[in-house]
């Protein structure tokens, strides 16, 4: 390299990538993992469910579209940083209001460039994703002794709860609608069928913006909640049904507190949707238990199958944890399954309108294969009004 490195990512096992940084400056340590979507940068960077994680980006190109406020799933960016191959690009798209060094720098998040970032996605996959600390000094001096040692010292994500930190701290309504091509969002979405809009309660474990704007594109009314809702608390906005959000961390810690409000609903007769962390916060109330994965799975090209019609879709998914098929109990049925190690991706309880998949259908970024399952909620709630 012909410049002196300006930051460096330090590994728990002592190995050292250099590069030259951009955005904020400082240190944070996290979990590293990667990402294999093309597109959606900035959806992945304010992507709650990202909290305590650095990521690497497989595809080189990160920046050239610039960022714009549209695109922020969340009022700041989440994850704490991001590794690339190529130092970031003046921005070249209409939609571009900012570039994203820029961007980084406002929201004090590290980037750093100029990294084999092939290499470096090969060493997660094969020895699961490391504890790193990433460093950003223009000077380019790094005590590397202290931040190998304080990667190693980190305890990781293994019994940490992170969606109260990310999750809103008072109730809120939602009621914008996606956006369209031309149109922008859509402030006043069409109610369902009969024109009343359905009551829907959504638990913010870290919800995603684009997951309450398709729930209201199905003609729902959402009140947002805290993640340490209560289910009186839940049950006091009399919900037609009842939403658990993706999120980050380890879903039994989070489950310390949101199984035993799951458990009092499920005794309800409400619809229930979930989606990431939500999912597994539903599969832990069934009693099912969950794992930590090797290297989780994040990306926008995820194949996953439904058992029950042997469709494929093509999903994003963001987590690394992961449901244990094997525990669940009678009575749940798998219904999805990921194509590239057979993990599971989704259950329902049978005859009952509870289900969950740990991808996320509404995109933002990726594929739109998996909407349905908004459309799947919304026909529960309105077969329930007809009872």
């Amino acid at each position: 390299m012909a410049d002196k490195p300006t930051a460096c990512l330090a590994l728990a096992d002592g190995t050292v990538f250099y590069g030259q940084g951009f955005g904020a400056t400082g240190e944070v340590v996290a979990e590293l993992v990667f990402n294999t979507a093309m597109t959606g940068y900035q959806e992945i960077m304010t992507d709650p469910s990202y909290a305590s994680q650095i990521v690497t980006f497989t595809f080189p190109h990160i920046g050239n579209t610039g960022v714009t406020p549209e695109d922020d799933e969340a009022a700041d960016p989440v994850a704490n940083g991001i590794v690339v191959k190529w130092d970031p690009t003046e921005p070249s798209n209409w939609r571009a209001t900012s570039d994203l060094v820029d961007w980084m720098e406002r929201r004090g998040r590290i980037g750093i460039g100029g990294v084999d970032t092939r290499r470096l996605t090969r060493a997660i996959r094969l020895q699961g994703a490391p504890h790193v600390v990433l460093a950003h000094d223009p000077d380019g001096n790094f005590d590397l002794a202290r931040l190998v040692a304080r990667a190693r010292d980190w305890q990781g994500l293994v019994g940490l709860d992170l969606a109260k930190g990310v999750s809103c701290t008072q109730s809120y309504r939602w009621d914008q609608g996606l956006w369209a091509w031309g149109k922008g969002f859509d402030d006043t979405p069409p109610p369902p069928p009969g024109g009343k809009p359905f009551r829907v309660v959504a638990l913010d474990y870290g919800a995603k913006r684009n997951i309450l704007r398709s729930l209201a594109s199905t003609g729902a009314e959402v009140t947002v909640l805290p993640a340490t809702a209560t289910a009186d608390e839940v049950l006091a906005h009399d919900p037609e049904g009842v939403f658990l959000s993706n999120g980050p961390g380890d879903p039994a810690a989070t489950g310390e507190y949101a199984v035993p409000m799951i458990q009092a609903l499920l005794a309800r007769d409400l619809p229930i949707f979930g989606i990431c962390l939500g999912h597994q916060m539903l599969a832990l109330a069934l009693g099912a238990k969950t794992i930590k994965m090797n290297h989780g799975h994040h990306g926008a090209n995820h194949p996953v199958k439904d058992i029950e019609t042997g469709k494929v879709e093509i999903t994003s998914m963001n987590h690394g944890f992961a449901v244990d098929s094997q525990t669940l109990p009678a009575g749940v049925k798998e219904t999805h399954v990921s194509l590239f190690d057979g993990s599971n991706c989704g259950l329902r309880v049978e005859d009952k309108p509870i289900f969950s998949v740990q991808y996320h259908p509404e995109a933002a970024p990726g594929p739109q294969d998996s909407f349905y399952l908004f459309e799947r909620f919304a026909e529960a709630m309105s077969q329930r009004r007809k009872r």
